[in-house]
């Protein structure tokens, strides 16, 4: 049902319930660019979805991964760039992440970060209630009218607009769906419908403010996908009387064949490019999802020990600065789960371990990074104070001494490590927390001193499923993985669990199925998000 106050334009259908403030959002303007974005580029988004299949098989049919011949031109050709930073992009040393939750979002926006990814996609549960309230949440926070009372009758309240940080948007993937709206009778992309519903209500006040509709583009498997996005871009700029090049966006390296088409990437996007980021947890997940069928040269270790610095991510971290700079563009660094705590000696760690990483991405020449808590927000500032002192960021440092190969890029093998007992539970008891809090609404969920997210959860349930396929011999208990072992330590991880049985049995079931299930599943959100509302 609709309410009262929103009129439909033609074809457009939407199947549920419309939550308070919904009106603000499901604008004309808005619903307009969602039809046409749809009309126009629905058919292309299902061809690059069929691409990444068709690809995927011949991965298994025997084909490797390699930086593509029929582009070498454009990686060769020395003279193009992408545009300059956009205003509020130009210092990114700090960027904070989370979900837009109200209460959140007031947090995030008072971290004193340089910018905060509001996050609609890995640590955002789209459920209908979240898809709209988010946008509410974005556009009364630039608005200035939004305001939060706790339980506890504490205010959150914005601090000067000059103190807030620049706000990048991240919509969800291509792969993921918007259920509750249906465009000529099909689904609605839940891309398109994330980017639009922002982009038409919330982009032209960022412009009035002197910033912009600003986007982390995620889960991109091939520059083609890239093209895509900015013809997307194009479209809606045209659409809503906006000169192009004011739409800007940063990619998300987080897929193993996006690794080997970066400067192809940048290329795609070059008027609207912000840069390249390192998504390390989804970039691990996808080694695992990719090389699946490839052979015991593609198992990794405990998912604690898949460090920065082991062979093949050091690669490919290597690889993104140099390209980002070679072009002009932001190298932006992976997240950081740790998070404070209330224990002295964890959080002693935490911040060592938020230091040390931090301290590593700017000395290799990024120019910023991620923090997962606004409490972790100066100690990565500090460290990229340190070598960036009063610059805003270190283009000019363009890494030619690095050369990496392909076979650098899939190095795999080479990782240190051991696969143990401890490593197994530890994914089983995280996992199923994971798609609790997920299932419950909550995106971004603290387990264990970390903010997990749908990416750390993908690794969980990737990785048991990995070890169970191959029979994994575990080095410290000298057991092999069976389903029988997977089982019982299930059972024996949600025993440990808080709160009634009754609650942990759909994501127990959920991720036991995708952990041990014959066939490998390419996304754990997908059949996740049919079990919500």
């Amino acid at each position: 049902m609709t309410a009262p106050s929103i009129e439909l334009p033609e074809g457009l259908e939407i199947t549920a319930e419309l939550p308070e403030g919904s009106e603000k959002v499901l604008t004309p303007a808005a619903l307009d660019l969602i039809v046409s974005l749809h009309r126009a580029f629905a058919d292309t988004r299902e061809e690059r979805l069929a691409a990444r299949r068709e690809r995927q098989a011949r991965l298994e049919a025997g084909e490797e991964l390699d930086f593509l011949p029929e582009t070498a031109a454009i990686r060769d050709d020395p003279s193009w760039r992408v545009a300059p930073p956009a205003p509020g992009l130009e210092d990114r040393r700090v960027e904070v992440t989370g979900p837009t939750y109200r209460k959140m979002t007031i947090n995030a926006l008072n971290s004193g970060a340089k910018v905060w990814l509001a996050d609609q996609e890995d640590a955002n549960t789209p459920a209908w209630d979240s898809v709209i309230g988010g946008q509410v949440n974005l556009l009364e926070a630039v608005r200035r009218e939004i305001d939060f009372v706790s339980e506890q009758g504490k205010e959150y309240r914005l601090r000067p607009d000059e103190e807030l940080p620049t706000i990048v948007v991240r919509p969800r993937g291509w792969h993921l769906e918007e259920k509750h709206m249906r465009i000529d009778g099909r689904v609605a992309s839940g891309s398109l419908v994330d980017f639009a519903l922002y982009v038409a209500n919330t982009g032209p006040l960022q412009i009035a403010k002197g910033r912009g509709p600003y986007f982390y583009l995620p889960k991109m498997e091939s520059h083609l996908e890239a093209r895509l996005w900015n013809d997307v871009f194009v479209h809606a700029q045209d659409a809503l009387g906006i000169p192009r090049g004011t739409i800007r966006a940063t990619c998300l390296i987080e897929t193993y064949p996006a690794a080997f088409e970066m400067e192809e990437i940048l290329y795609e996007l070059r008027e609207h490019s912000a840069g390249l980021n390192a998504g390390r947890w989804d970039y691990i997940f996808s080694v695992i999802k990719t090389h699946r069928t490839k052979g015991e040269d593609w198992i990794l270790p405990d998912r604690g020990q898949v460090t920065m610095t082991v062979p093949f991510m050091r690669a490919y971290t290597e690889l993104l600065v140099r390209t980002c700079h070679k072009r002009g563009a932001h190298a932006i660094g992976g997240m950081s789960a740790f998070i404070p705590s209330k224990d002295e000696e964890a959080n002693r760690r935490a911040f060592e371990q938020v230091e040390r990483d931090k301290s590593r991405e700017a000395g290799d020449g990024f120019d910023g990074s991620w923090v997962a808590h606004p409490g972790m927000v100066e100690a990565c500032r500090e460290q990229f104070t340190k070598v960036l002192g009063e610059r805003p960021n270190q283009l000019e440092r363009t890494r030619e001494d690095v050369a990496v190969t392909a076979a650098d890029l899939l190095s795999v093998k080479d990782t240190p490590g051991r696969i143990t007992e401890a490593g197994l539970r530890q994914n089983v008891n995280v996992g199923i927390q994971y798609v609790a809090a997920w299932l419950s609404g909550n995106g971004a969920a603290a387990i264990h001193g970390l903010m997990e997210d749908a990416a750390t959860a993908e690794i969980s349930r990737s990785q048991v499923w990995q070890w169970l396929h191959y029979g994994v011999t575990l080095q410290d208990s000298g057991e092999q993985v069976t389903k029988e072992l997977v089982d019982r330590i299930v059972e024996e991880e949600v025993a440990k669990l808080p709160g009634e049985p009754e609650a942990w049995v759909t994501p127990r079931r959920l991720f036991q199925q995708m952990a041990t299930q014959e066939e490998y599943a390419d996304f754990l959100t997908v059949p996740a998000y049919e079990l919500l509302g």
